[in-house]
């Protein structure tokens, strides 16, 4: 496994970089945002580990840009800001986890393998199915252009749907992604929401295909 560390102080880089090659990773160092995310871009990782602030190009900047790249490389925000605010920029940019400094060495090799764990590629956050847009950040769905208002369970089952297209999926699929282990789903709930669906995404939209 190969790991991309960018952070300025060189002594953490250099630290956390003995600590991981102790661990058997193969491990590159970048000390300023803008020579990281060139490496980033350029080499192939399995995990980025991104300090928020870097001199040139910072953690934010990085994480978005390399988003926008289609980098799904996991990423690892580490910082000494430990306000929501920041935390919560940090993963909307982009990043998978976030941890602030000072922390445990112990604590980071678990994040990382955590992180390892997960599946390479993220879900977009923009579907399209055909005319249909849906927008999971923002819970916005239109079709031809036109607003769709949806209830929170319409949403969670027509993007469960829209994520599956040209797929066949049972009803027990269904029920298991779209309904939490202790809601009271009754035989025909399925078919009485998908009844909901076909009347604002296909009833209102005459001579146009059946979604």
């Amino acid at each position: 496994m190969r790991i991309l560390i960018v952070e300025d102080e060189h002594k953490i880089a250099d630290s956390i970089k003995q600590g991981l090659e102790q661990e058997n990773f193969a491990v590159d160092v970048s000390y300023d945002g803008s020579d990281g995310y060139d490496m980033a871009l350029s080499e192939e990782y399995d995990l980025i580990i991104l300090d928020l602030m870097l001199p040139k190009m910072n953690g934010l900047e990085i994480c978005e840009k390399l988003r926008a790249e289609n980098n799904h490389t996991p990423i690892l925000m580490l910082t000494a800001l430990n306000e929501i605010e920041d935390k919560v920029s940090g993963l909307t940019s982009g990043a998978d986890d976030y941890l602030t400094k000072p922390f445990a060495f112990t604590e980071l090799l678990a994040r990382i393998r955590a992180l390892l764990r997960r599946p390479k590629i993220m879900l977009p956050d923009e579907i399209v199915c055909g005319d249909l847009y849906i927008n999971t950040k923002n819970f916005k769905v239109t079709r031809a252009g036109k607003d769709i208002n949806l209830s929170k369970k319409e949403f969670s089952l027509l993007e469960y749907l829209a994520r599956n297209k040209n797929k066949i999926v049972t009803k027990d699929q269904i029920i298991s992604h779209v309904w939490d282990y202790d809601s009271d789903v009754l035989p025909n709930t399925v078919e009485v929401y998908i009844g909901y669906l076909r009347n604002k995404i296909d009833a209102p939209f005459k001579g146009k295909t059946s979604l």
